[in-house]
């Protein structure tokens, strides 16, 4: 997702330290902008994608001021506000700043955290302790400065969402413990559930010691026996080996209210369901001024917090309570508080259901804000949106799938010979059909490989 971004420069507001790999570490952030053809890039770090609803204000306020005013989530939870002017210099970062999403301007690439969007709202444990102890101890690491903007850690819940996403240091609750997993390991390391973010850091650390000579930004990078050499380093220094399979694939929170038990309900009755959050997608990743005020005037009227995702929705916890029949919405069929939410979001054009045609369908930027891209992928996918398919769909506009999903997906890569359409199982690739000049050909085929 991140690679091969050579025309990124150091802001005048850059103060993080040096490396010996910061030349190659082209990764955007708040301070290192990148040059697209639509103007300059910001990648503003939101360590498990939770945002209040003040800070959502303040992306807004700079997306506006110095940018084209939309706001872009990415495949890692995080936002990127583009179109910024050449000439903006600081002011994006000292707006971020004061809004306290700039903790640390050293560690501001580093900050790379993904968590479950529905931890501690659908019965899940929470892991949101986890979370701020985590970016704490990074920020306070002069170690972890060194951290490229592609290396990742995760905070799984325990559904195995996140753990499927490859980071490179993961923890997953279970019980009163939590697992240390170790890039794609399949042996994590068992211990203490407090212990868990400490654990990670060190982890982080050990591996910009292994990585010393190979010039690795990730823990796949590393050449096998380096890699082996540090899960075995990790392991002295943890608990006891316990052998989990990294999943496979990684599962979005779905659209709409998010349930949990009501603990409160007597046994003997029948099991009524709170509606603790409401989760919806974003077309493309990409929100208007209008969508982001309404998503954080929501937020701000019920829990104000928004969780955005991995997969590029966003979730909004309550509580939302009860369902009540009284406020049924006669546009959905749903009831409550949160079908109000939901329907004044699906009228904003979000995905609030599994019905909507652009679930699971995302693309890159594509022409014109990518120089390398070879088309316009962005008007294409909705071109050829359709029925809702089985398997998500991904459409890059060159061979580098910048923001692509993990697990299982149907790939639209746009060659130089027409769009190349193949089934991805992990590492595994189906063979490919490619659809030459055919627009109603390839919505056809595309929706096929979906079936």
């Amino acid at each position: 997702m991140l690679a091969a971004m050579p025309d990124s420069a150091p802001s005048p507001l850059s103060v993080g330290g040096t490396s010996p790999r910061d030349g190659g570490d082209a990764c955007p952030g708040t301070l290192r902008l990148h040059r697209a053809d639509d103007g300059a890039l910001a990648r503003v770090r939101i360590p498990g994608g939770v945002l209040s609803a003040d800070r959502a204000d303040a992306l807004l306020a700079v997306a506006g001021r110095f940018g084209d005013g939309e706001l872009h989530l990415t495949s890692r939870g995080n936002v990127q506000l583009r179109g910024l002017d050449a000439e903006c210099g600081g002011g994006p970062a000292e707006l971020l700043g004061a809004a306290g999403l700039l903790p640390s301007a050293a560690h501001e690439r580093a900050r790379n955290i993904v968590a479950s969007p529905l931890a501690g709202l659908d019965g899940s444990p929470s892991v949101g302790g986890w979370l701020t102890e985590l970016d704490s101890l990074v920020c306070g690491s002069a170690a972890a400065a060194a951290l490229s903007g592609r290396f990742l850690f995760a905070l799984d819940s325990g559904r195995g969402d996140v753990d499927a996403l490859g980071a490179d240091v993961t923890l997953i609750a279970e019980g009163g413990d939590c697992l240390l997993r170790v890039g794609a390991a399949d042996e994590v390391f068992r211990l203490p559930s407090a212990d868990g973010p400490r654990a990670a850091l060190l982890a982080a650390e050990l591996f910009l010691r292994a990585a010393r000579d190979s010039g690795a930004w990730r823990v796949k990078d590393l050449p096998d026996d380096v890699r082996t050499a540090l899960v075995r380093a990790v392991g002295a220094t943890a608990g006891p080996v316990v052998h989990r399979p990294r999943p496979r694939t990684a599962k979005a929170p779905a659209p709409g209210p998010v349930t949990a038990p009501n603990s409160s309900t007597p046994a003997s009755t029948t099991t009524t369901a709170t509606v603790t959050a409401i989760s919806v997608g974003v077309p493309l990743g990409r929100l208007a001024p209008v969508q982001w005020r309404l998503l954080t005037e929501t937020a701000r009227r019920y829990g104000n917090e928004l969780r955005l995702t991995p997969w590029r929705g966003i979730v909004i916890p309550g509580p939302f309570g009860p369902p009540e029949p009284s406020t049924q919405s006669t546009q959905s069929g749903r009831s409550g508080r949160a079908a109000e939410a939901l329907d004044a979001l699906a009228a904003a054009g979000l995905i609030t259901g599994p019905d909507s045609p652009w679930t699971g369908v995302g693309a890159c930027i594509g022409h014109p804000g990518c120089a390398k891209s070879l088309s316009d992928v962005r008007a294409e996918a909705g071109a050829a949106v359709g029925p809702v398919g089985r398997l998500p769909v991904y459409w890059s506009g060159c061979e580098r799938r910048c923001g692509h999903p993990h697990g299982e997906w149907i790939d639209v890569v746009v060659t130089p010979e027409g769009h190349r359409i193949s089934h991805v199982r992990g590492e595994h690739r189906d063979p490919r059909t490619v659809v030459r000049n055919d627009p109603a050909a390839l919505a056809s085929a595309v929706s096929g490989a979906r079936a």
